[in-house]
């Protein structure tokens, strides 16, 4: 089976690349980093490490690389006659691979493929692979075939991939640790399903299982590492205070997810230990300025610390710790993000209710209090 991917990163290669290349499939990487994808045409092939005490390595063969930029046409006809399109490149990025997976889509149909064809988004965002669709279908001047025979089953993914560099560009280490998780209704080719992956009627729950888990875990782990002057999450995790305020904020969006999807509570407290101890791995030093950046969208109306704050409201149950992480966030300050910088810009020209209502998207005026005087006790600290 063949298999076309989008992205030849650390998660592409070290991720979906090792579970596709379990079921077998030849792996066609798309991206437009030049040396990655000489190496993989190259050498054809490439080591994945495991990073803990094993340092077990495992060879993935059978690759090679296009760039879509200068290899637009042998893209297309991939896509045509591919088994499975998946991608792992920043949900900011899909727009720009949308046209050339229509054209795909279009070649495929006058080609006469009729075989059902997934497109599958492993990004780290709720709905990537609608989102996605939505993009392809933009180019599309008929969409009856691609509704008849293209599927954008969402899907959630879950493997620490820390920044690293090697003198094999290929090379790349990973957590022991790895979740993908596909929604089984939105599937086209029922005929394919990969081993390691869980296939769901409901991912929504999973998705949200993951996103105010790990990922507010991580953040909370990030910014408060970051107020106490750490430089990696795996220094951070050393810090009796730091994992304390992990553990509190994981016990608040667990009671959300509990009440919410039904998870059961001995099951989620152990969630949650696996979770601390995936964060205490001494082999995966990752740095706290690169899980802490973007500032500004991890405070989004939608994201990992405001839309658990704004549900548990719903729910009538607290979130003392949340709130206060959230007080932290807005004191950090990266000169190198971007976003950090706009931030800390913002708390000088705006007022403090006004800017916590525009950057959180929250109307409350009980939470917004709550979060200010957090922002200002953590102001102190900084100070």
């Amino acid at each position: 089976m063949r298999a076309v991917h989008f992205g030849a990163g650390n998660i592409g290669r070290g991720f979906i690349g090792e579970v596709l290349a379990e079921n077998g499939f030849d792996i066609t990487f798309v991206d437009v980093n030049e040396q990655i994808i000489d190496s993989l045409n190259e050498k054809r092939r490439y080591t994945i490490e495991l990073a803990d005490e094993s340092k077990k390595q495992l060879v993935v063969e059978r690759v090679r690389g296009l760039n879509n930029q200068k290899q637009p046409e042998q893209v297309i006809k991939e896509i045509a006659q591919a088994d499975l399109v998946t991608t792992a490149i920043g949900p900011n990025i899909l727009p720009f691979i949308a046209e050339l997976i229509a054209k795909g889509i279009e070649q495929r149909e006058q080609e006469g493929n009729q075989q059902p064809l997934d497109i599958i988004a492993c990004e780290n965002m709720i709905g990537g692979s609608e989102h996605l669709k939505m993009e392809v279908y933009k180019y599309l001047s008929d969409t009856h075939f691609a509704d008849q025979s293209i599927g954008f089953p969402n899907a959630a993914v879950d493997r620490i991939v820390p920044m690293q560099q090697h003198e094999d560009p290929l090379f790349v280490q990973v957590e022991p640790f790895k979740e993908w998780v596909i929604d089984d209704t939105q599937r086209k080719n029922k005929e394919i399903s990969l081993n390691g992956v869980l296939y769901v009627k409901d991912l929504e729950p999973y998705i949200e299982r993951k996103l105010f888990s790990v990922n507010t875990g991580h953040a909370t782990v990030a910014y408060t590492g970051a107020l106490l002057g750490y430089a990696t999450i795996d220094e951070a995790m050393q810090d009796s205070l730091v994992v304390a305020q992990l553990k509190s904020v994981l016990q608040e969006t667990g009671s959300l997810l509990e009440a919410k999807w039904g998870f059961d509570n001995k099951q989620h407290e152990a969630y949650i230990e696996k979770i601390i101890q995936r964060f205490q791995n001494k082999y995966i030093s990752d740095a706290i300025t690169r899980v802490a950046r973007t500032p500004l969208r991890k405070l989004g109306y939608q994201e990992r610390f405001t839309r658990p704050v704004r549900e548990l409201q719903e729910y009538n149950l607290t979130c003392p710790h949340l709130t206060a992480t959230m007080g932290i966030i807005f004191n950090y300050y990266d000169p190198e993000d971007e976003q950090s910088r706009e931030l800390q810009e913002m708390k000088v020209r705006e007022n403090m209710d006004q800017l916590i209502q525009e950057v959180t998207g929250i109307h409350d005026p009980t939470t917004i209090s709550n979060i200010k005087q957090n922002v200002m006790r953590y102001a102190k600290q900084v100070a």
